[in-house]
């Protein structure tokens, strides 16, 4: 039972992960310019987002699911806003790929990148999922159809690892492709051209956001 409940969780994290969002974006955007280790981390900076949501719905912490669907609102002032700060950013981002890479890292499509600029890669995309609380109403939605999740005491946990392993896998495969491609770009240019496509995109979510946001409130 474990193991179903592990490959379940494993299906779930992964279709929750797929959908092509801001977070997607980000992580593809990063791969191409900073290389595939940069967009993997900011990966798992969701899939632990993920994780996190997963485990309140399959232990059934029924009070914080509701807090953090009463703040529904606030969270997603608070995540237009950094979306838009993201997307701005982006926008105005130089091509760092081609003066930092080493010989070794042109041919593997990787960067030189600072340990602190990886936290940043992570703790960015962890915010930006965890300010979407109405991602726990998925995971309650699909665990309620799992049933006998709450039937053994190991249950919820391996519930909850594959969620995060099934996130992860799809953010890494992504990475991976994207860093790949990332190696044959013909200059600078190029990167230019992809910062200012993503950033714009990812500041469309932001006002996005911030409009349903606003309606919410007036209505």
């Amino acid at each position: 039972m474990s193991i179903s409940l592990f490959l379940r969780g494993f299906a779930i994290g992964l279709a929750i992960a797929a959908p092509v969002g801001p977070i997607g974006i980000l992580c593809i955007r990063r791969a191409l310019v900073y290389g595939r280790l940069s967009g993997f981390i900011s990966g798992l900076g969701a899939a632990t987002a993920d994780a996190m949501y997963g485990s309140i719905a399959a232990l059934g912490l029924t009070a914080i699911s509701i807090r953090l669907i009463a703040a529904q609102d606030e969270l997603k002032l608070i995540g237009g806003l950094f979306l838009c700060y993201l997307g701005v950013r982006t926008m105005l981002a130089s091509p760092r790929r081609l003066d930092t890479a080493s010989p070794k890292g042109k041919e593997a499509g990787d960067v030189t990148v600072s340990g602190k600029a990886l936290g940043m890669d992570f703790g960015s995309a962890f915010l930006l999922t965890i300010s979407n609380p109405m991602t726990i109403l998925s995971f309650a939605a699909i665990f309620a159809g799992l049933g006998a999740v709450g039937r053994e005491t190991s249950g919820p946990w391996m519930v909850t690892a594959g969620v995060f392993l099934g996130s992860a896998s799809w953010w890494l495969l992504l990475s991976t492709v994207a860093g790949l491609l990332g190696k044959h770009w013909p200059g600078a240019q190029t990167a230019r051209k992809v910062n200012l496509i993503s950033g714009v995109v990812i500041l469309g979510f932001g006002a996005a956001a911030l409009f349903l946001a606003a309606r919410s409130w007036f209505d």
